[in-house]
């Protein structure tokens, strides 16, 4: 286990990524909005100075957009995850062993780099990022995971910083600790919080010097590792492979309200499609299939209408043909007409690695061409990105699509959307 992490985090990661191709919007108010155009997702530091909150609905903030107040963008997660991907890619230059913790998070272990002058590293890390990517980050030095949490937090706080801090010596951490409050420490929930203050912890450092037989008691082992690692403890390793997941979700809500089976076909469809890609990318096939349907319950006027269905599959799959077969027996069965639908999904579950896939003596399914065919498929939307090849059933209008008004170009993944750059 390492003694030293460093935990690098992108500033206001989708608005940076915005700027990246659109210097003007620096110093200017950015927002990002979720699916369907809703609600304020990612703010830049001058949209938080404005007072907009995160969550904030965009009618409540269109006058300012419309007046130029604030530039506004709809979620561009292909553009978000390819910056995220060259992020990750340079961090790694730095040491071998890396844990990309979320998109715009990354754990790094510097474990063999104590003879080196820590924050002058750091600040070659910081500065290296920011120039091959354009994506400007902070970074926290500590011996534990929880602490370089920490050290990331008071590094973008902190002017005399400048977006990295090292936390070795013991009395820069317990500092660090006391200036940290308790629902800002990685790990303690809302809950946990409320009951922590209860008792009078009030900061990281009260939590830190409590007896470890009241944390165990009250927090079970997972509250007792944790302070353990603000105490200077490594309890949580580095984890540089990514569990399979035992559950993959795909649901979105729809630009529109439909009302057509066909519409609802087609978008779940392509849900399942989804779920089948990310299937294959962990090397997994799922023996179970969910589909689900809703209207819109916040509207007054609609009549409201929930519903799911599960399929058991003769043989755990991955390929997008047979989930979406079993996905479109599941829909058939739970549509019902005169409903204004507002999102349906897809879930699967009882997942296995595709390799340990119990088969079935009546199974009459050509699982050889059927992997053959979604190698291929997989190949082409890497090469040519997606919605080059899809299967029939996911339909070609789409009209039930997502609403992204704002949305900026796929500039690093598109090629009718890349950049020109004419010379003076």
């Amino acid at each position: 286990m390492t003694s030293l992490f460093a935990l690098c985090d992108c500033n206001n990661f989708y608005a940076s990524c915005e700027r990246v191709f659109d210097p003007s919007l620096e110093g200017k108010p950015v927002v990002v909005l979720s699916n369907n155009d809703g609600c304020v997702i990612a703010r830049s530091s001058e949209a938080k100075a404005l007072g907009i909150p995160m969550g904030e609905p965009y009618f409540k903030i269109r006058n300012l957009a419309e007046h130029g107040l604030v530039h506004v963008f709809s979620s561009n997660y292909v553009l978000y995850g390819d910056m995220s991907n060259r992020v990750m890619q340079t961090l790694s230059l730095f040491t071998p062993n890396v844990e990309v913790y979320s998109i715009d998070e990354c754990f790094l272990d510097l474990g063999a780099l104590y003879g080196v002058d820590l924050p002058s590293y750091a600040k070659t890390i910081k500065r290296t990022v920011q120039q091959w990517t354009g994506i400007p980050v902070s970074l926290g030095v500590a011996p534990t995971k929880a602490l370089a949490k920490i050290a990331n937090r008071l590094s973008k706080k902190s002017v005399k910083a400048g977006g990295v801090l090292v936390l070795t010596e013991p009395r820069h951490i317990q500092k660090a600790l006391e200036a940290t409050k308790i629902e800002d420490v990685w790990g303690i929930g809302r809950q946990y919080a409320k009951f922590l203050k209860k008792h009078n912890i009030h900061t990281a450092l009260d939590f830190a010097n409590l007896p470890e037989s009241w944390v165990k008691q009250h927090m079970t082992i997972v509250g007792l590792r944790l302070q353990k690692e603000l105490k200077g403890e490594p309890c949580l390793e580095l984890e540089e492979a990514l569990p399979a997941k035992k559950g993959i979700c795909t649901s979105r809500s729809f630009g529109k309200k439909i009302t057509t089976l066909d519409e609802l076909q087609e978008a779940t469809a392509s849900y399942a499609a989804k779920c089948a890609r990310k299937l294959r990318q962990q090397k997994s096939c799922a023996r179970l299939v969910t589909v689900f349907v809703t209207t819109n319950t916040f509207s007054e006027h609609d009549r409201q209408y929930y519903n799911s269905k599960t399929i058991c599959l003769p043989v755990a799959t991955n390929s997008d043909m047979e989930l979406i077969h079993y996905a479109g027996i599941a829909l058939k069965e739970i549509y019902r007409e005169g409903y204004w639908f507002k999102k349906s999904g897809v879930i699967v579950t009882e997942i296995v690695p595709e390799r340990q896939v119990q088969l079935n003596l009546l199974d009459t399914v050509d699982r050889e061409k059927h992997g053959r065919l979604m190698e291929a498929v997989d190949g082409l939307t890497d090469r040519f990105g997606r919605g080059k090849v899809w299967v029939a059933a996911q339909g070609v209008d789409n009209s039930w699509q997502l609403k992204s008004e704002f949305k900026s170009p796929s500039y690093t993944t598109r090629l009718s959307e890349i950049q020109t750059v004419y010379a003076r």
